[in-house]
């Protein structure tokens, strides 16, 4: 099992330095996820039940130059991907950036399919029975890094062919990870991510200010964050002030996410804060329209002068 001081150095990187888009899609408004309103998000997840409205607002996006798509590994992703690689033309400068684990599906994988119908949906194409048996070891000897990388694969099997290069660990995971003190699972994924995708590893957080220490104890420096910034501290652990600082000390490479406060901020005034912070590598946001994807991107083109 590999050891929680294994140090991964640029030398070991699999991958050029990474330079993320300033601006990323991302697809909470797709899946019905609203912080603030219950009855927006029900009326989103109505809209996008047809895979064919989601496709539309990417090709908006795609056509403002918005094509790094930061997505969730939801089985409706897989179409959406399907169609990307089924039209290579149209689409042969779109980024995804797949965030993992999407916990539901394998819940719902087992009740529509039952254990081995579930396996085998989500086994990663390197053969059924060799990827079983993998896995059956590694349980049977409670080997939690081949657990851990089984599971990456099976996240990763929709986005084969595609260009993945970044690949993200949820919030979900990575606060439950950091309050249980189990460290060791953030060098298994980084050394995985990087090792079989040649893509960096990211980290998103609801707590900056204390995974980043960690991070880099670890080894994994100058990592790739995801996190809330916004001026009204909205889902900000540690508080406004503890960002800035991180910020100020530029030792990772920083997304920010919920800058508009699940809409409690307008726009330009949530742009323009966010745009004076320091060392912000970009921005990541939902639109479920075209004009609310073009009005972004010129916020943040003019706004946006560091």
């Amino acid at each position: 099992m590999t050891s929680v001081e294994t140090r991964i150095t640029p030398s070991d990187r699999a991958v050029e330095p990474l330079r993320l888009d300033r601006l990323l899609f991302g697809d909470n408004q797709f899946f019905g996820v609203n912080h603030m309103s219950e009855e927006k998000a029900r009326a989103q997840s109505m809209r996008f039940q047809d895979i064919a409205a989601v496709i539309e607002v990417l090709d908006a996006a795609h056509d403002e130059q918005v094509r790094s798509f930061m997505c969730t590994t939801h089985d409706r992703i897989a179409e959406v991907a399907d169609h990307v690689r089924a039209h290579p033309q149209r689409y042969r400068d779109q980024v995804f950036l797949p965030c993992m684990p999407y916990a539901h599906k394998y819940a719902n994988a087992m009740t529509e399919d039952g254990p081995v119908g579930a396996i085998k949906r989500f086994l990663p194409d390197e053969g059924f029975l060799d990827a079983a048996l993998r896995g059956g070891r590694s349980l049977a000897t409670k080997d939690i890094e081949g657990i851990t990388t089984l599971l990456i694969d099976s996240e990763m099997k929709m986005f084969a062919g595609l260009s993945t290069p970044v690949v993200f660990l949820q919030n979900v995971v990575v606060d439950l990870l950091l309050g249980l003190g189990f460290d060791e699972a953030f060098t298994i994924f980084a050394e995985h991510v990087r090792s079989r995708y040649g893509a960096e590893p990211g980290f998103i957080t609801m707590n900056a200010p204390m995974l980043l220490p960690v991070l880099e104890r670890l080894g994994i420096d100058d990592p790739v964050i995801c996190a809330n910034l916004n001026k009204v501290g909205f889902r900000m652990s540690g508080g406004i002030e503890a960002h800035r600082a991180l910020l100020e000390q530029g030792r990772c490479r920083m997304i920010a996410m919920s800058v508009f406060a699940s809409g409690a901020i307008p726009p330009a005034e949530a742009i323009a804060w966010v745009c004076e912070q320091p060392n912000i590598s970009s921005i990541v946001f939902g639109a479920s329209s075209r004009a609310n994807i073009a009005s972004t991107r010129r916020l943040v083109e003019q706004l946006w002068t560091r």
